[in-house]
């Protein structure tokens, strides 16, 4: 008998789920409601909450597996007793995904049975001091504070703007556009549309996900927009940064006017992962991060 019921993820689950990821402080950035709303349909994202632990899985291609339970410490052991049972009576290998490191030593020492754990360079998070971010100073930044400076010569006229409910208009608009160029470069890759339609649904329920953004503005035709929030009492996750890649120095300017104007408060700026991508990994490096958060995999060996 199958103990945990899943539910489809939707907006109204919002604030529901989101005092389960406040239980304990997650570094991992997939551990929020937006990140998870966001993807749910490219990975068949769903939920269940049962006697206050929070469950759940996802499905990619064939393979089904659960995410990282929500709940208080002492509770772990319980949940993936739950979820163990419940791989089982379905027949799957009880597979884990994006857990945190304290997570894995925990279930090291977990009583009914042994995991086999790995980790993806593809998917560790970067993680950056925030006055860095703001300042670009120093040797090490200075090819990124010569991008910056050279973009604020060419374009004087650019102005950086909070998000707003006219702003997402705009904002809809444009990615459509740069979708549209990319998919006609790269016609047979997957990923273009699911992550097209990802950043649509945030911006349709940009006010009741309660992120925040901004966008840089030339003669009101958007050069580049961001979005993100508040992760963990010291750390603010970026979910999304988009720039015409045919200004120069647009991903620098946003990227520094973003953290500048909305995260000058934070210790920390997690800005996700490569994905294996080789520029966008040259891309983050080169910001040079202070940490990597790594996400692991767990299979269960009985």
């Amino acid at each position: 008998m199958i103990t945990i019921i899943f539910n489809e993820l939707t907006i109204n689950d919002k604030d529901r789920l989101d005092s389960f990821f406040k239980l304990n402080y997650h570094e991992n950035s997939h551990l929020n409601f937006t990140n998870l709303f966001m993807w749910r349909k490219a990975y068949n994202i769903m939920w269940c909450i049962e006697d206050d632990i929070l469950y759940f899985k996802a499905k990619f291609h064939d393979s089904e597996f659960a995410l990282q339970p929500l709940c208080k410490k002492d509770r772990l052991f319980e949940a993936i007793d739950k979820l163990k049972a419940y791989f089982n009576d379905k027949n799957i290998e009880f597979t884990l995904s994006g857990l945190e490191e304290n997570i894995v030593e925990e279930l090291k020492n977990y009583p009914n049975g042994e995991f086999e754990f790995s980790t993806n360079r593809d998917d560790d998070d970067y993680v950056y001091n925030a006055i860095d971010l703001i300042n670009l100073s120093g040797r090490k930044f200075h090819s990124k504070k010569n991008h910056l400076n050279s973009f604020r010569k060419n374009y004087p006229e650019a102005k950086y703007l909070p998000i707003n409910n006219d702003i997402i208009t705009l904002c809809k608009i444009t990615i459509n556009g740069w979708y549209k160029k990319r998919l006609a470069l790269t016609p047979d890759d997957p990923f273009i549309g699911a992550e097209r339609d990802a950043i649509i649904e945030v911006l349709n329920n940009f006010e009741q996900l309660k992120l925040k953004g901004g966008a840089l503005f030339l003669v009101n035709k958007v050069m580049a927009f961001t979005f993100g929030e508040q992760l963990n009492e010291d750390t603010a996750v970026i979910h999304v940064e988009k720039a015409d890649p045919d200004v120069n120095g647009a991903y620098t300017a946003i990227n520094q006017a973003f953290v500048a104007n909305t995260w000058q408060d934070m210790t920390y700026i997690n800005r996700e992962e490569d994905m294996g991508i080789e520029g966008l990994r040259k891309a983050k490096e080169s910001y040079r991060p202070v940490k990597m958060i790594k996400k692991f995999t767990a299979i269960f060996k009985g």
